[in-house]
């Protein structure tokens, strides 16, 4: 007679603890990991954000500290977006860069909720900033009187509003609004979107409305009456309003598409895993949209910097070790009346003299009207 062989207990413990980490939370559904493969293009992928993501914007805030021509409420804005992308960089990528590359996660349950929240609050800190952005130039183009650049009031408001506002939509998991844990195949952590709870449907629901898709459409609100407002400008000087308006829609439309190109993914996936049928988003899918939204710290700054005319001159003269470009002296931040796009509608009888209009400077470029409103459009290219 054979001998039946029973597993210790101790053998039972283990295999029950690999079975309960090979399934996603509350779903009872396998978790399907990545191949040694899948990891190593992962890794390549997380490689190169971290490094470019890091350089780039790391080159904005020392560009930034450099050169003081660049220190104007708009472009604060700007150096807010790039500070949180940096801290993406130092705070979360490595993380899941080293996950994949073992092919686990590496830190714990509680360096898994921190990266959740990390990557969460950093993310949507950018993502109110680049709404922000959108609107601030949109009062800038339509406003009727001159800009104060020395006024740094607004700005300030507008990144302190980003982080405490970021603050309140990523503390209420630690509290017992949804949760942070692992997520995909198990190289990332964040909100936990499988949950099928009242209050982890509502939380992603209310992430999803309130910080992704409201700054979506405030950003295609201020581009889009941007564009309006060059159309009608059109009517004036068609060949240079033209050009003006096809660059202007060419920096319109890349914006908005990397923004729903780098976020729209994740937040339909977050929707779709949470509202959707059990297991339709499969862990090797979601790691796609994650490493997209990553991909942000690399397009920010291409898009919103390096395609700045201002700061690129700045960026050459800094590798040039020269002085400040934009400045005729390089001893202090340009005056409030530079570099800045107005529209500013003047009644018939008004002068329309350089010295009232103070666009003494050649770089700027006036167009107007001989009817009962004249309207004058005043765009520094600096």
């Amino acid at each position: 007679m054979h001998q039946t062989m029973c597993p210790s207990p101790s053998l039972l413990r283990a295999m029950v603890q690999e079975r309960t980490s090979n399934l996603s939370a509350g779903q009872g559904q396998e978790r399907v990991g990545l191949t040694q493969a899948g990891h190593n293009a992962v890794a390549v992928c997380l490689g190169f954000i971290l490094v470019t993501g890091f350089l780039s914007n790391f080159l904005v805030l020392i560009v930034f500290a450099k050169f003081r021509s660049l220190w104007t409420p708009i472009n604060l804005i700007l150096l807010n977006i790039s500070l949180s992308d940096v801290l993406v960089c130092v705070f979360g990528t490595p993380f899941s860069f080293a996950a994949s590359v073992c092919g686990r996660w590496l830190i714990g349950e509680d360096g898994c909720k921190w990266y959740g929240f990390a990557n969460s609050l950093f993310g949507i800190v950018s993502l109110v900033s680049l709404a922000a952005l959108s609107y601030e130039r949109y009062t800038t183009v339509l406003r009727h009187s001159l800009v104060d650049l020395s006024d740094f009031r607004k700005a300030r408001l507008c990144i302190l509003g980003s982080w405490l506002y970021s603050l309140f939509w990523t503390l209420p998991p630690f509290f017992g609004w949804s949760s942070y844990g692992p997520e995909g195949s198990g190289i990332t952590c964040s909100v936990q979107w499988h949950q099928r709870s009242v209050a982890n449907v509502s939380y992603v629901l209310c992430l999803f409305i309130f910080c992704l898709l409201l700054p979506l459409l405030l950003m295609v609100y201020s581009y889009g009456h941007i564009l309006l407002a060059i159309k009608r400008v059109g009517k004036i000087n068609v060949l240079s309003a033209q050009r003006r308006e096809q660059h202007i829609l060419f920096m319109v439309l890349s914006m908005v598409s990397c923004y729903m190109l780098c976020w729209m993914p994740y937040g339909v996936m977050a929707l779709v895993t949470t509202f959707g049928r059990s297991g339709t988003v499969t862990p090797v899918a979601s790691i796609v949209p994650a490493i997209l939204a990553k991909f942000s710290t690399v397009v920010n700054p291409l898009i919103y910097i390096f395609f700045n005319n201002q700061f690129s001159r700045c960026v050459v003269a800094f590798f040039k070790c020269q002085d400040d470009p934009n400045c005729a002296q390089g001893d202090g931040p340009p005056t409030p009346k530079t570099h800045f796009s107005v529209l500013s509608p003047l009644r018939r009888e008004t002068s329309l003299s350089a010295a009232q209009l103070h666009i003494s400077t050649p770089k700027s470029t006036v167009y107007g009207t001989r009817t009962d409103h004249h309207t004058i459009v005043v765009r520094y290219t600096a």
